[in-house]
């Protein structure tokens, strides 16, 4: 169903001339898009969308079949003003936004505005901002997709239905500021659900026996091997006491006799080429990106990149929000043959690999590929800045490695044994490296190599090594694996993970230890509110099915009123219910036991948006606030009077500096350490590493071994 606000309009007459106008969303694109085209197209930008719900008022008039009341978005009335100026004098204009739904949807808004006749084919959508692409797309231009809108429509009511009717009730209830939506709520209940599980957690003690043996007398035959288990069977080692039982069944003057040998080969296949969700996961771990990053820096790639001289502006991804891991036929040919030029015929997959997409992919795009395999990372370092670079590397390696032949590895499991007792020994060798050329991966080991061992040969056990080990909880999330979370629940689509994990943190219901996301105490609050009064908010399976709901809209196969209407019906009763019964909460200020340095009231600790804070208890009288200052037992090592503290920038990125700012202007990104450097005597600071922490001196003459 469209909105009748959208049927009424008529289409406007226009003069034709011999331009025609195409309209874009960016204005990066708008340049790209009109090299390509000629003199005969103006491209234009409509900078997103320029028609929206109201931000004042819920603007869904629920009595009436969920009516949209839609009005220009404030700032765009200038854009809007060029857009009919420029409409009203072309001969034919295209409507060239996103290929996703909420491209659809702003072409909707567009088509609208300017009195576009929806019978027009006028619609082109391309997945890649290439010549060739681009002019092929305006050869077959259709109608605006009103299947694909109305799946906008219906998220997008939802969501307002959702925020705009939970959040004035958090507002009323707890404080001012909150807000709850659909995705969001699933978000920080997996977020919670983890630091619980972590809480609970009892950690086993277990035991290891890691031992040297040596074939013959020559030390390059010397290698490890870990305790198995007695008999054939594998047997876990509890406690020290157990670790003892089975080192007094070794006789150590006998040898271990080698009872089996299994020599296996076994291929190691690339990695898919990336989809929205798995280039957010892998530039996380890899780059430490955060999702709303790497989503902004892919728009500027496939946007389009200025190469300079005759080439100009051209876009240099496929279209970056997709969940589907298939490649075109021409990207395949192209890859092949640049892969058997540069690194050799061995290297260059015989067969295309049938990618497998993942269940319930939409399948609308291709995967996330460079749209010329020829522009390597190196050539185009000069017009890229440092990010753009590290992610077009990390899509290009990843695409070009998944068109490359498989690893191939050596393996041998080794079995020793002696009075039953038996230890294992793996190795591995990389026969042929395949696309391990190219891309390394996350499982990727160095070679650990054994010597040359036959079954019924005797080796010498050299020396056994227990060691104590206990069970560790299930590690936080950080945003790769919560994208990773919310994917595999089926909850939300690509293009909402970064604005949702964005969202989670900048109502501080979340925030970062490092890396790993804690919940805070305003989040859990919130939290436990939504599942007491609104448990299919947070029910992840109920949400994945009204994803699969909207899909069902997309394909023309769910009418998006009724999807609306048989989610509002049972969520309207949890309003009225919410409203009734829950009480106002009272989150009480702690003393911050010292006095205001201003009026002599105490001092209270409040709890901010961002977190708590000291401040007077006589506000609003009493203006008068600090930030909650965290020592590290440090010394300031420029002035010797202060102590160091731990402080955060703006952008909430945590640095060290001198308590007697701004009498000392003490600052250092990295942790300071009560030691100083034996070389020069500076100060040295504790380094985040791959790996661990290292222990390093500012001035760069020193290094301590990484600490896990």
């Amino acid at each position: 169903m469209v909105s009748s606000k959208a049927t009424k309009r008529k289409p406007t007459t226009r003069k034709p001339t011999t331009k025609n106008l195409v309209i874009v969303e960016s204005p990066a694109k708008a340049k790209t898009i009109e090299k390509y085209l000629g003199k005969n197209y103006k491209v234009l930008a409509s900078k997103g969308h320029i028609r929206d719900l109201p931000k004042s008022r819920m603007g869904v008039d629920i009595d009436h079949n969920y009516e949209p009341t839609y009005i220009s978005i404030r700032g765009k009335g200038d854009t809007i003003k060029e857009l009919k100026k420029a409409a009203k004098n072309s001969q034919n204009v295209y409507l060239a936004a996103d290929p996703d739904r909420e491209g659809e949807a702003i072409a909707w808004h567009v088509s609208y505005v300017l009195g576009l006749d929806l019978d027009d084919k006028n619609r082109v959508v391309f997945n890649e901002i290439t010549k060739d692409a681009v002019k092929e797309a305006f050869k077959h231009p259709r109608n605006v997709n009103m299947d694909l809108v109305n799946a906008q429509q219906a998220r997008r009511i939802l969501d307002r239905l959702v925020g705009y009717s939970i959040s004035p009730i958090l507002w009323q209830k707890v404080k001012k500021g909150l807000s709850a939506g659909r995705v969001q709520s699933i978000a920080l209940k997996l977020v919670i659900e983890r630091e619980k599980s972590i809480q609970k957690f009892q950690p086993k003690e277990y035991w290891t026996i890691l031992s040297h043996f040596q074939a013959g007398t020559a030390k390059k035959n010397i290698f490890e091997a870990n305790f198995y288990g007695v008999d054939g069977k594998k047997k876990e080692l509890p406690s020290n006491q157990a670790v003892k039982d089975i080192l007094a069944q070794i006789d150590k003057r006998k040898k271990f006799n080698v009872s089996k040998v299994v020599k296996k080969e076994r291929k190691r296949y690339p990695a898919a080429p990336f989809t929205t969700s798995s280039l957010q996961q892998e530039a996380n771990r890899k780059l430490n990106f955060k999702t709303r990053k790497t989503m902004m820096l892919a728009q500027q790639l496939y946007e389009g990149i200025n190469l300079g001289g005759r080439q100009g502006s051209v876009g240099l991804i496929t279209y970056m929000r997709t969940d589907s891991t298939r490649i075109a036929t021409v990207a395949k040919h192209e890859t092949a043959k640049f892969i058997q030029e540069e690194y050799g015929e061995q290297y260059a997959a015989t067969k295309l690999h049938k990618t497998k997409n993942p269940e319930g992919a939409q399948d609308a795009h291709e995967a996330i590929r460079p749209t010329s395999v020829l522009r390597t990372p190196q050539s185009l370092k000069k017009v890229l800045t440092r990010d753009q670079y590290r992610l077009y590397n990390l899509i290009w390696n990843r695409f070009v490695a998944s068109e490359m032949t498989p690893a191939v590895m050596d393996t041998v499991k080794v079995v020793l044994e002696q009075n039953k007792i038996q230890f294992q020994a793996n190795g591995s060798q990389i026969k042929f490296d395949g696309f391990l050329k190219l891309y390394k991966d996350d499982n990727q080991t160095k070679d650990n190599l054994l010597p040359d061992l036959s079954e019924g040969q005797q080796v010498k056990l050299l020396d056994t090594n227990p060691e104590q080990h206990f069970t560790q909880p299930p590690a936080r999330y950080t945003e790769a694996s919560l994208v990773k979370a919310l994917e595999e629940n089926g909850v939300g689509r690509p293009s909402t993970y970064a604005p949702t994990i964005d969202t989670i943190q900048r109502r501080y219901y979340v925030k970062l230890n490092g890396r790993s996301f804690e919940p805070t105490e305003l989040g859990e609050i919130v939290d436990n509110l939504i599942e007491k009064y609104f448990p299919d908010i947070v029910n992840i399976d109920f949400t994945a099915q009204l994803e699969d709901e909207l899909d069902g809209i997309e394909a023309g196969k769910e009418k998006w009123t009724k999807v609306v209407d048989e989610y509002y019906q049972p969520f309207s009763k949890e309003l009225k219910n919410a409203d009734e019964k829950i009480e106002k909460l009272q989150i009480k200020d702690e003393p911050a036991g010292f006095d205001c340095d201003i009026c002599g009231a105490p001092m209270v600790i409040k709890l901010g948006r961002y977190g708590k804070f000291f401040a007077c208890s006589r506000f609003p009288d009493c203006r008068n606030t600090k930030p909650i200052i965290k020592e590290i037992g440090v010394v300031c090592p420029k002035c010797h009077q202060g102590q160091v503290v731990e402080r955060k920038s703006k952008k909430r990125r945590i640095f060290y500096g001198c308590s007697r700012y701004p009498d000392c202007d003490f600052v250092d990104w990295n942790k300071p350490i009560n030691r100083d450097c034996p070389k020069d005597g500076h100060y040295l600071v504790e380094k985040k590493v791959k790996g661990g922490r290292q222990v390093v001196c500012p001035n760069g003459d020193y290094e301590e071994e990484v600490q896990k």
